[in-house]
């Protein structure tokens, strides 16, 4: 549970980081979940010819990186959300046990809790983020999800219909984030913190002049970590200048029964103190709902991004 510090810290600043928050073994349990995913689709990969190198002479960030190096997307596979823009009948993605168990961990569960409501809702603006370091990046590499994610504001990347809606971000560090492998930053909040003009660029992020940098604070945190911020705090990633991949999920709740910013995905019940019955338990029901949603936006065009005009003139 959070110590009342740590909510006011969180209620001023506008963050706050609890240590060791994923038990251990869940945390293994989601390492060799994806190590078995990786697994499958680097064989296929490599039966294709599309990779080189045999399976077994690579760890899981050896073969992440070649496939990277080799023009394989591993991300999409691998991440916990359709995308925002084109969904097709096959866009993959992964939605297995662990991940599912990780979204709904009892000790995460219980400081959201102190946040907001006993009543929550997992949103569905969820991704795992797997960066490589800084020298294998293609030259025109720009995805947040794997370059050094550009200062924003959770509130402004949903859409309008969740500005009022009580929310948090859970930043999950499965692999230690150190300053060198690109952790989180964060400009504290202010008293009378709102929405500060975005720019689509090569990513959403706050138009130039809006962050001081110089006072950007980064968040190094150990493995099983938790980054909590308000949907208003403004946040980047620095550059993974190690030689290893860093790895996180970031995961949102807000209070059941507001808008989530993204109703055309699915949402569920994480918990509720008052209608225990309707909490979701079954992570297969989750996957399918998941797949259910895929099959009914295939092919059709979403512009769930794209609240921000690029000709806006604090985008010149």
């Amino acid at each position: 549970m959070l110590t009342q510090d740590q909510i006011t810290h969180f209620d001023t600043q506008g963050y706050v980081v609890v240590p060791d928050l994923i038990p251990e073994g869940l945390l293994g349990r989601v390492r060799m979940e994806y190590a078995q995913l990786l697994n499958t689709l680097y064989a296929d990969w490599f039966a294709k010819g599309l990779v080189k190198t045999q399976p077994e002479q690579l760890d899981f960030g050896g073969k992440l990186q070649h496939a990277y190096e080799e023009g394989c997307d591993y991300f999409q596979p691998l991440d916990i959300s359709l995308p925002g823009d084109q969904i097709l009948a096959d866009t993959p993605f992964h939605f297995g046990h662990a991940v599912f168990d990780m979204l709904r961990a009892e000790p995460l569960l219980d400081v959201i809790e102190q946040l907001i409501v006993p009543e929550l809702n997992s949103n569905p603006i969820q991704h795992v983020r797997l960066k490589p370091p800084v020298g294998v990046l293609a030259s025109d590499e720009v995805r947040p999800h794997i370059a050094a994610t550009d200062w924003h504001q959770d509130r402004a990347v949903a859409l309008e219909d969740a500005d009022e809606t009580d929310m948090v971000t859970c930043w999950i560090a499965i692999t230690e984030a150190t300053i060198d492998n690109g952790c989180l930053q964060v400009q504290p909040k202010t008293p009378d913190q709102t929405i500060l003009p975005h720019c689509p660029r090569t990513q959403t992020g706050i138009a130039d002049g809006y962050v001081n940098e110089m006072g950007a604070i980064p968040l190094p945190v150990s493995a099983g970590s938790a980054v909590l911020f308000h949907p208003l705090t403004p946040h980047a990633s620095l550059k993974n200048n190690s030689e290893r991949f860093r790895w996180s999920f970031d995961i949102r709740f807000n209070k059941t029964g507001q808008p989530t910013g993204r109703s055309h995905f699915p949402e569920f019940i994480a918990r509720s103190r008052a209608h225990p019955q309707t909490e979701l338990h079954d992570w297969q029901v989750w996957k399918t709902m998941w797949e259910d949603t895929r099959s009914r936006l295939a092919n059709a065009t979403h512009t769930d991004i794209h609240r921000w005009s690029s000709d806006a003139p604090y985008c010149a």
